[in-house]
């Protein structure tokens, strides 16, 4: 058997897709390849792999045509994931299974055709279900969705992108990948104090980096009850030179850690260490209530959020809607907190599913499982 992993976006994928990686490759006849776009990825394989204590996985850079290489060439367009798609796609189809973390790895399905469709194409989702996406429906693109928890399936069912014997509810693999990193941090900051983690997300019309940043760093920088590390969601600086960032680097103090875009932003370092946990409709949300604690949302374009499923995480901690109001949300959090402990767990309870044997394992053997029968039962 081989099987195709795409990796057609950030390094981020790694900590999603690797660890089943080199599960996979650990079963006898089956032969693993991974794909990848940005030139970042292979270190971040390699770090992963070496958590494990496994060699190196085999790394592919995908082809990427004159359109392609014309899209990339100046980062602010992107990494022409369509055009690079494309020009891959009769390799890739030669694959019995090519395994994406991305909708847009759907696309593969379209572009083939009848004439070309052969390997099976599998999502596993980068992280779980929260705002509304409008590329949400080419789930149903692929043959396989192996998904993080209940919500998710409850999701894509309502879209009608699940198929019969096409779909499993497996657990979130990067939480298992991230404890194999076993890294430990220095103290960040030398007064000890709570941490907050402000993790915007880039949607321009949900996120709240562009109207809130800069009062949002004066408001802590008057204060001293808190700690912040300003970790935004790593597309918001990955197409910026590194001179943009070394300018925000510079604008750190010794109780502000601006980061736009380290390993630690990408393997849950921060995640792990704050106490609270300060954002908008960024997924990271989930990974931080992993162990239930106080959570404030951002919402500067006063979107009308109440009753609708795609904000059921702004359910889960005071929202704000005017920045004046943000340090007594602050202040107040650990307080109201056993008011949204039981509204946390039954979250994180629908959303992340932990399977007996771990999500890495569970979501391999459902891989091989669809191969091998062409079906796995939910």
């Amino acid at each position: 058997m081989r099987i195709a992993f795409l990796f057609i976006a950030e390094a981020y994928q790694a900590y999603h897709l690797a660890g089943v990686a080199l599960e996979l490759r650990r079963k006898p006849g089956v032969e693993v390849d991974i794909y990848y776009n940005d030139p970042a990825m292979p270190r971040h394989v390699e770090r992963i792999c070496a958590a494990f204590g496994e060699p190196p996985l085999n790394a592919i850079r995908l082809k990427r045509d004159w359109k392609a290489r014309l899209i990339q060439m100046p980062r602010l367009l992107g990494l022409a994931k369509k055009q690079v798609l494309a020009a891959n796609l009769e390799e890739l189809m030669g694959y019995d299974m090519v395994v994406s973390s991305e909708r847009v790895g759907g696309n593969l399905a379209q572009l083939a055709g009848d004439r070309l469709r052969w390997a099976k194409l599998v999502y596993i989702p980068h992280g779980p279900v929260g705002r509304q996406v409008a590329s949400e429906a080419k789930a149903g693109l692929f043959d396989l969705l192996l998904l993080p928890g209940q919500g998710d399936l409850e999701r894509y069912g309502a879209l009608g992108c699940l198929h019969e014997g096409g779909y499993r509810v497996t657990g979130y693999s990067k939480l298992e990948t991230v404890e194999m990193l076993g890294r430990s941090m220095p103290p960040l900051f030398s007064e000890q104090r709570p941490i907050v983690l402000y993790n915007s997300h880039k949607i321009r019309n949900l996120s709240s980096w562009r109207p809130w940043i800069e009062p949002l760093l004066a408001q802590f920088a008057r204060q001293d009850m808190f700690n912040l590390i300003v970790a935004p969601h790593i597309k918001m600086f990955h197409r910026r030179s590194e001179s943009v960032k070394d300018r925000w680097r510079a604008r750190s103090t010794p109780s502000i850690l601006i980061d736009p875009g380290s390993d630690r932003c990408l393997d849950n370092s921060y995640t792990q260490i704050a106490d609270i946990y300060l954002g908008d409709v960024s997924s990271q949300v989930t990974e931080f209530l992993r162990y239930p604690r106080p959570c404030v949302f951002l919402n500067p374009n006063k979107v009308e959020w109440r009753g609708d499923p795609h904000f059921r995480f702004w359910t889960l901690g005071e929202v704000v809607e005017d920045i004046d109001d943000l340090m007594p949300a602050l202040r107040r959090a650990q307080e109201l907190h056993p008011h949204y402990m039981k509204a946390q767990k039954a979250f994180i309870g629908s959303s992340l599913l932990q399977p007996p044997g771990g999500a890495i394992r569970y979501t391999a053997d459902s891989l091989l499982e669809y191969l091998e029968k062409g079906r796995v039962d939910p």
